[in-house]
């Protein structure tokens, strides 16, 4: 769709169209008259326009605006007041024309186009790298992506760490005509200040211990494409002035170099900071930042796009999952589980969080409960399984049978001990056999016997170290008469 789409006016009265051109001269906006035909052909060729209508023949009024869905029109006089039914007519104008108001409406047309159905679905049709989410705030930001990338202006990306500052600062690279160049990053923060101006701007050799040769800086090695200067809230007072310098004049110099170098590079900044608070306390140059802040963009922070995460997780996943070979998946519940946690480290803490949940859980399905406990912000109450209580006689009998010196009462019956030893380490049957289902009742007797009289015959706590319900406890209490005697 055109940015500015063509003005047209179509009215009989001669007199009218000429004072409305008038009017539109003085706001410079781009426009010329024509009779119905006229306006027609233009029409069939390019179907997006903005039309003043006023009087035609046969008044064809209702068969013009509803072909041509597509154009915005505003209509001259009160005596077509009735065709405002239409969803194309964005409003009625009538003499004397003002400035102001044919001002707004000619606002609002250009609102009709950019809003439009078909446009939204070109718009959609951009590719994005790494713009995952369809939220309101995820698309405000791509559609000033959009907006700024055609330009060279400087962009400053705000926003809390771990937002995806960088993200938007490669889009606008990828969206800009300077794609074809490179796209060079660099932190402020992370390098030292000493060493910054050489970073930036390279040095000749010599120009300082262990400048062994030439090198070249950032700003060179990004030549006809985008420089992007991460933290630039952490840059030295210093070095800001150097920066300034080049933002203003184009050009620098490598360190103890005397030649000028032309800055054919795009600038996108981006900080955590805030910098007006900044600029008070006198940490940060003002002159610099209306430099940088040509074109803001504040990216969102995880928790204003809560939306969002459904979709940022299964990116996710699928990055971590080429890394790892392994996957995992998330029920609805801990899904929304997530969705109520405030996210103070944003993207990153999620990508964290997905990679630890990978690592404890591989492919396998994540509820609530397997969350870390600081992520548990719903109270689901999670499956408990019970087992059979074959399989659990036959763990504790596994239990019962690994000798382990250290576990033994000191105060076991020394025969019983012995007995139960000799049982659990036998290698071969008897010759003449033995009664198995004897000898495991025998030693279900002595280690309940133990366990209730352990716990003073408590049921519930000789149940729990055994690893039995209570009924079932008992049910074998009752069935070997191991109640407490009097």
């Amino acid at each position: 769709m055109l940015n500015n789409p063509v003005v047209y006016i179509v009215d009989d009265q001669s007199g009218r169209a000429e004072r409305l051109s008038t009017v539109l001269s003085f706001i410079s906006e781009p426009h010329q008259s024509c009779d119905l035909e006229t306006l027609v052909s233009k029409l069939n060729r390019e179907p997006i326009a903005v039309v003043l209508l006023g009087a035609i023949p046969e008044q064809q009024h209702a068969d013009i605006i509803q072909r041509y869905p597509t154009v915005a029109f505003l209509l001259l006089g009160e005596q077509l007041k009735a065709h405002l039914q239409y969803p194309n007519v964005v409003g009625l104008l009538t003499e004397p024309f003002a400035y102001a108001s044919l001002t707004q409406l000619l606002r609002d047309c250009q609102q009709y186009h950019r809003l439009m159905p078909k446009q939204r679905q070109q718009d959609a049709k951009v590719q994005f790298d790494g713009m995952v989410g369809n939220s309101e705030p995820m698309q405000q930001v791509r559609f000033l992506i959009q907006q700024v990338a055609a330009t060279d202006a400087n962009v400053l990306v705000l926003g809390d760490s771990g937002t995806g500052k960088e993200v938007v600062a490669r889009n606008i690279h990828l969206l800009s005509h300077r794609n074809t160049g490179p796209f060079v990053p660099i932190n402020c923060g992370a390098i030292p200040a000493e060493l910054l101006e050489s970073e930036l701007f390279g040095h000749e050799k010599g120009a300082f211990t262990g400048a062994i040769s030439t090198r070249k800086g950032r700003f060179e090695l990004a030549q006809g494409g985008t420089l992007f200067l991460d933290e630039i809230g952490d840059m030295p007072q210093p070095m800001q002035v150097k920066l300034l310098r080049v933002l203003q004049e184009r050009t620098y110099e490598r360190v103890g170099g005397t030649q000028e170098i032309k800055a054919d590079v795009r600038i996108v900044a981006a900080t955590h900071r805030n910098l007006e608070q900044m600029i008070v306390d006198g940490s940060f140059r003002e002159d610099l930042y209306y430099r940088l802040n040509v074109f803001p963009i504040e990216t969102p922070s995880l928790q204003q796009r809560a939306e969002d995460l459904g979709l940022l997780i299964q990116a996710l996943l699928q990055r971590i999952a080429q890394q790892n070979n392994a996957n995992v998946k998330f029920t609805d519940k801990a899904i929304e589980s997530l969705k109520l946690h405030p996210w103070p480290g944003n993207v990153r803490e999620l990508a964290n969080l997905l990679e630890r949940m990978v690592i404890m859980y591989p492919d396998q399905v994540v509820d609530v409960a397997e969350l870390p406990v600081k992520y548990r912000h719903l109270d689901v109450e999670s499956y408990q399984p019970e087992y059979p209580e074959s399989l659990q006689e036959r763990d504790l009998l596994n239990e019962l049978f690994q000798t382990d010196d250290d576990t033994e009462e000191p105060d076991r019956d020394t025969a019983e001990a012995e007995s139960l030893s000799a049982f659990a380490s036998m290698q071969h049957l008897p010759e003449d056999g033995f009664d198995l289902k004897e000898h495991l009742a025998e030693l279900e007797i002595h280690f309940i016997s133990l366990a209730l009289q352990r716990h003073e015959y408590v049921v519930a706590r000789a149940a729990e170290i055994l690893g039995l319900r209570r009924t079932t406890l008992v049910e074998k209490m009752r069935k070997y008469n191991l109640n407490k005697e009097d």
